[in-house]
């Protein structure tokens, strides 16, 4: 839509209705001390040419994984994404496509919708998925409400190592659903002990949940969690990264009642942190607790095959106190670059992704091991992500690899920490790491 700009009389005829007599009695709530005094440092007005090579310059400036080695993990990762990917959800069909409400004239995101949800319940081991969330850390904190409204219980039991911002996700969400109180399990080796577990789950935990591979990238003992929270009745929710379904059993196979995830890693850039998408699947029993969008399959007055937004528990449909979710609406464009990866990988693809990405982690995990001074912190098993014990402050090695084009990992010291997560996918040569392994030599 054009920009009109309001005029003065317009502005005066707003204010009046407004029932207040100027703009600055309109803003009288904003305190003075974070006022803007001062006119907007903007550019002179440029030409394209003038306008492009200035933001080439700006982005210059910026170290990207286009012209740099990256080990970086924790929650976001480099992943190679095929061409096709963009070039299939840049087309107009699904890239100006009209909101799905309206399904006479939206039959091709709703279709597209449709098979992302189809593939996640596959990858899943799960009945239902929805129309995707906006990450992962608020998919898993839904998770945890549909809990909460299943069981009428009033505890989340956290039996493992989950990412610390979605921790804080999860924080934020139970507290606004009346201080609900969340346990942590306690941390041995790298992963959360079963043993201890066991003492934490009762009659009043509503669900148990687990992030599998962890925060370290260990693999947790997942059957054994799920055991303990069907035993008391609680629902199982684990959070489960979709690269590693490759290889990994999926969630639905060992009991999951809900399981969630981060879809960044297929067909998704990392780009600064966002957008993503938030997986969400779930058993068909809790198919009417679901949040956000839900495609199904119908016929239309002809008997064709049609597609159309269903079981809407959302805010926008019923009364509010009788919502499921005040989520009402999803990440169609990550969830369809998400869907058109998986298609373009299928079956053996997804497996082999996987399985190189765990293959050269653990390559460069012995390699670095090997290095006086450096070590493993867990002996936990692990998929394509592990932590390191180093001889030097890991942000003086991030600080060194930079100037070598790498991006070392990720320094745990951001919340409390010590070690360095470091994380390997697909992409990696075996030349860039023992390159990397060389140069950690050096600064040990």
């Amino acid at each position: 839509m054009p920009f009109i700009v309001n005029t003065d009389a317009e502005r005066a005829e707003m204010l009046r209705e407004i029932g207040v007599e100027n703009f600055e009695a309109l803003i009288a709530d904003i305190p003075e001390e974070i006022r803007l005094k001062k006119a907007l440092d903007l550019f002179a007005a440029m030409g394209e040419p003038e306008v492009k090579s200035l933001l080439e310059k700006m982005a210059s400036s910026n170290a990207a994984t286009c012209d740099h080695v990256s080990f970086l993990g924790a929650g976001a990762y480099d992943h190679f994404i095929p061409a096709a990917v963009k070039a299939i959800a840049s087309r107009s069909e699904f890239y100006t496509a009209y909101t799905p409400y309206q399904a006479e004239v939206s039959q091709g995101t709703l279709q597209a919708i449709y098979e992302y949800q189809s593939a996640m319940c596959r990858l899943y081991g799960m009945d239902v998925a929805n129309a995707s969330m906006y990450d992962g850390a608020s998919a898993l904190a839904e998770a945890a409400l549909i809990a909460l409204n299943v069981t009428g219980r009033n505890g989340i039991v956290v039996a493992g190592k989950l990412h610390p911002y979605t921790s804080q996700v999860l924080e934020t969400y139970l507290e606004a659903a009346g201080d609900r109180p969340i346990v942590q399990n306690g941390i041995e080796n790298g992963i959360g002990s079963v043993a201890s577990l066991e003492a934490l789950v009762s009659s009043e935990t509503a669900a148990v949940i687990v992030q599998q591979p962890n925060f370290y990238g260990c693999l947790e003992e997942v059957q054994a969690i799920g055991e303990i929270a069907r035993k008391h009745g609680a629902l199982f929710i684990v959070s489960a990264d979709p690269v590693s379904l490759g290889v990994l059993e999926a969630p639905g196979n060992y009991g999951a009642d809900i399981a969630v995830g981060e879809g960044q890693s297929v067909g998704n850039a990392q780009s600064f942190g966002g957008p993503y998408l938030g997986i969400l699947t779930v058993s068909q029993k809790y198919v009417r607790k679901i949040p956000g969008r839900l495609v199904g399959m119908t016929k239309d007055k002809d008997g064709n095959d049609g597609f159309i937004l269903t079981l809407q528990t959302r805010e926008q449909h019923i009364r509010r106190e009788k919502a499921t979710s005040n989520i009402c609406s999803n990440q169609a464009l990550c969830a369809l670059q998400a869907v058109v990866h998986l298609s373009l990988l299928g079956k053996e693809g997804i497996r082999e992704v996987a399985n190189r990405s765990m293959q050269k982690a653990h390559y460069l995990a012995d390699r670095i091991t090997e290095l006086a001074g450096y070590s493993l912190k867990f002996s936990a098993p692990f998929f394509r992500e592990f932590v390191v014990e180093t001889p030097v402050p890991a942000s003086t090695i991030i600080e060194r690899m930079l100037e070598k084009n790498v991006f070392a990992g990720v320094d745990l010291s951001a919340w409390g920490e010590d070690g360095l997560l470091i994380a390997v996918t697909e992409k990696r040569t075996k030349d860039e790491l023992d390159s990397f392994v060389s140069e950690l030599a050096s600064l040990g």
